[in-house]
């Protein structure tokens, strides 16, 4: 099908996560292996990015926290869940219907569930210098970064009551402990007393700024009356505020943390908050955890959610396909594409002899109904049967005689026993599988000495806008793309590949300043 720009992207799925870090992929990656579609929309704005590398995650200790998300984004990926970038502004809910989630330029999102994993930020007291040094060398946790700093000058600065628990543990990593108490903060003696006798000094005062030496090194703390506290690393407890702004129009609240110096979200056993159809993992419902907590508490929230359709499924006697919803959706107005085949099967089918044909991916059948004119035996083939009912109305008109299938490329033997001297699939829209069941079944629905052709969209070119709104409203890497099924072709016996190449679209496709050049990869069956 032919493709033409849209000003809007509606998109439908089973479950929406908001917020892309341990909890959010966690959760997103139980839904999906239960056969759901998940969209995660992530700001790109992790609650530990300033942390160099991540402790105390069994099997990934010392693995820097942009390692772990890109790893969990490309498991989650190869199930076909997607990961969008952008901001979550506005949810609104309807009861028994579901979800519609604002996110980003022009981009709406249609969830049956919403799982929110935006986490917590941290509000570091107001001393000059320490945003520079908060996560390398101004800590707050002692069992993140606590073995690091072990046997150093630490100054703990006492910023609540609460900041005493902690204490205990850097008391014990380090025996050169000094303990920053201001006056307006009032503490346990029955806590610190054990402290003092330990040997962890006790300074009442302000602090005023961190202070560094060569090359941004921190050197200690400057009080407000002048005095200066040597110190290789320095301690703090921060205000932990939960990131619950997106879904303030639902009613979500929040409640005060017994450590006192955090809110979070309630939830029941489940994850579910007091809003109906919205769950919430992670810091967001403990800011206490870390981030191996947090993904085992995303864990079982998405465990969770995916129960929770499957019971509401088996209630209504229903076992909808969100992929099938969402394109049936945008096939339910007016004509969505040009009506044109695509210029590239012209240029590289036109001089073939007609035979039985597979059109993968049909949408309204410029394809189809070129190929049928041109002699072919068409089989049309799309999970949106809207799609279909166009194809079929355009193929009455001109007595066309074409097969139309609504099938899900990914079903088991999708396409019958049935081969095709030639199967074609352009731009392609199907979801990715751990076990590539749809590629094995394109490759098994080529007729031996037949064709397969496919052509997918090449890379932006390095001119392209940074943040294009078509491409932010697409995981490209979450669908089965022309990369992936050559490398099933390469992997296999049996094939010529006869063409792989990006080249510019013909004259008379579509284009747009980032989709004008097309990967084109062609090959052939060999006899049996």
């Amino acid at each position: 099908m032919s493709e033409q720009q849209h000003s809007s992207i509606t998109r439908f799925c089973d479950v929406a996560v908001v917020g892309g870090s341990a909890a959010g992929l966690a959760a997103a990656l139980q839904v999906q292996r239960q056969n759901r579609s998940v969209i995660v929309i992530d700001s790109g704005e992790p609650r530990n990015a300033p942390a160099t590398h991540t402790h105390g995650y069994l099997g990934y200790d010392g693995v820097p926290p942009t390692e772990l998300v890109v790893a969990g984004r490309a498991e989650l990926r190869k199930y076909g869940g997607e990961i969008l970038t952008g901001r979550v502004t506005a949810l609104d809910h309807e009861p028994g219907v579901g979800f519609r989630v604002e996110a980003g330029p022009r981009l709406t999102v249609h969830a049956r569930r919403v799982v929110a994993a935006t986490g917590v930020t941290d509000e570091l007291p107001a001393i000059d210098g320490i945003e520079r040094q908060w996560g390398t060398s101004v800590l707050h946790c002692p069992f993140c970064h606590g073995y690091e700093v072990r046997g150093q000058r630490l100054v703990q600065i006492i910023t609540h009551p609460a900041g005493l628990h902690p204490a205990r543990l850097f008391a014990h990593l380090s025996d050169r402990l000094t303990l920053l108490i201001p006056a307006t903060v009032e503490v346990d003696s029955g806590v610190l007393a054990p402290l003092e006798a330990g040997g962890a000094a006790v300074v009442q005062g302000d602090a005023q700024r961190i202070t560094e030496g060569p090359h941004g090194m921190l050197t200690g703390i400057e009080l407000t009356d002048g005095r200066h506290l040597a110190a290789d690393a320095v301690v703090v407890t921060t205000r932990m505020r939960p990131r619950i702004e997106p879904f303030a129009g639902l009613g979500l609240a929040t409640e005060a943390h017994p450590i006192g110096v955090a809110d979070y979200v309630a939830t029941d056993t489940t994850g579910e908050t007091s809003v109906d159809g919205l769950y919430a993992a992670g810091n967001l419902t403990d800011p206490s955890q870390q981030v191996l907590s947090a993904a085992a508490n995303g864990s079982h929230v998405g465990a969770m959610v995916a129960l929770d359709l499957a019971t509401e499924d088996q209630a209504t006697g229903n076992r909808p396909s969100s992929t099938e919803v969402e394109w049936n959706a945008r096939y339910s107005g007016d004509e969505v594409w040009s009506g044109a085949p695509n210029g590239t099967l012209v240029a590289e089918i036109g001089s073939m002899t007609p035979g039985r044909a597979l059109d993968i991916g049909a949408g309204e059948g410029g394809d189809a109904l070129w190929l049928t004119e041109r002699g072919w035996d068409v089989t049309a083939t799309d999970v949106a049967r809207a799609a279909l009912e166009h194809l079929a109305a355009k193929a009455a008109a001109r007595s066309a005689e074409i097969r139309c299938l609504a099938v899900d490329a990914n079903a088991r033997n999708a396409f019958g026993d049935d081969t095709y001297d030639l199967v074609s699939l352009f731009y392609s829209a199907i979801p990715r599988t751990a076990d590539d069941r749809g590629i094995a079944n394109i490759m098994n629905a080529v007729a031996p000495g037949g064709t397969l052709l496919m052509v997918g969209h090449a890379p932006p070119r390095p001119d392209a806008p940074a943040h294009d709104d078509h491409v932010a409203r697409w995981d490209r890497a979450s669908f089965v793309g022309v990369d992936h099924v050559e490398a099933a072709i390469r992997s296999a016996r049996g094939w010529t590949i006869v063409t792989s190449e990006v080249r510019d679209r013909p004259p008379g496709s579509s284009t747009h300043h980032h989709h004008d050049q097309d990967v084109v990869f062609r090959v052939r069956r060999d006899d049996a």
